[in-house]
């Protein structure tokens, strides 16, 4: 089982914003260009977020995984649910448990069969034109998760889930560490999956420490050099066979 992480391992954003990405690559790379795809990105994420996962309503309640509070979530059927009108506040957990079984379902649906052909023509647009510019860093990435995936993420757990949809990651099991730690979400992934091997990605000394403490092999992704594309499945062989 391979855990991820999300910013600045599987996708790019952060450094696009900022323009480390650009910085990394010297000369190569249009510093500014890269800024502008960056904001394109923000922009439609957080359209996502708020036009489809009621993130407006909930961003001061993160959970760390979608199915954390099915135990409050009596069925009910949501098809008619005014979730605008509901009262949510901090003491019911039936409703948000409403909120992310919604946004289970969203999650589930895919963005072509939610996107417009307007917003479909924009997205693959953008996909191609950033793919284009970190020299296949997200179809390389992609490319890995034909195996069993895991992503941990320090971000919050519907704005990663958007990430997710719109950076072509569907069908990933995503926890979010922002509150319980990165230990904390690897201790579930191995009770969620007794007796297997578990390889850590990532970018981050969070998630290194993480994996040292579960004695997992950790990979580091870096922009420079960087390993996307370049990192192969035989490769993260090797860092199996050296801990296991």
């Amino acid at each position: 089982v391979y855990v991820w992480d999300m910013d600045e391992t599987l996708i790019l954003l952060k450094s696009l914003l900022n323009g480390t990405y650009a910085e990394a690559h010297g000369s190569s790379k249009d510093v500014e260009k890269g800024k502008e795809i960056g904001k394109m990105w923000e922009k439609l994420i957080l359209d996502l977020c708020d036009d489809y996962f009621h993130y407006e309503q909930i961003e001061n309640f993160n959970e760390p995984f979608l199915d954390s509070l099915s135990k409050f979530d009596d069925g009910r059927d949501l098809s008619d649910y005014n979730f605008d009108q509901d009262g949510l506040d901090d003491a019911n957990k039936r409703k948000l448990a409403y909120r992310l079984r919604a946004a289970g379902y969203m999650y589930e649906k895919g963005l072509r069969n939610i996107f417009n052909q307007d917003l479909t023509e924009k997205w693959d647009h953008l996909y191609q034109m950033t793919d284009e510019y970190t020299d296949g860093w997200l179809s390389s990435a992609r490319s890995f998760l034909d195996q069993i995936n895991i992503l941990v993420t320090s971000g919050s757990l519907i704005p990663s889930l958007a990430k997710c949809l719109l950076f072509r990651l569907d069908g990933l099991i995503v926890y979010s560490s922002w509150e319980v730690g990165k230990v904390q979400c690897f201790e579930w992934i191995k009770e969620r999956f007794p007796n297997v091997e578990f390889c850590v990605i990532g970018d981050g000394w969070e998630e290194c420490e993480a994996a040292e403490a579960m004695r997992w092999p950790f990979v580091q992704i870096d922009l420079r050099p960087h390993r996307f594309p370049g990192l192969t499945l035989r490769t993260l062989g090797f860092y199996f066979s050296i801990v296991y």
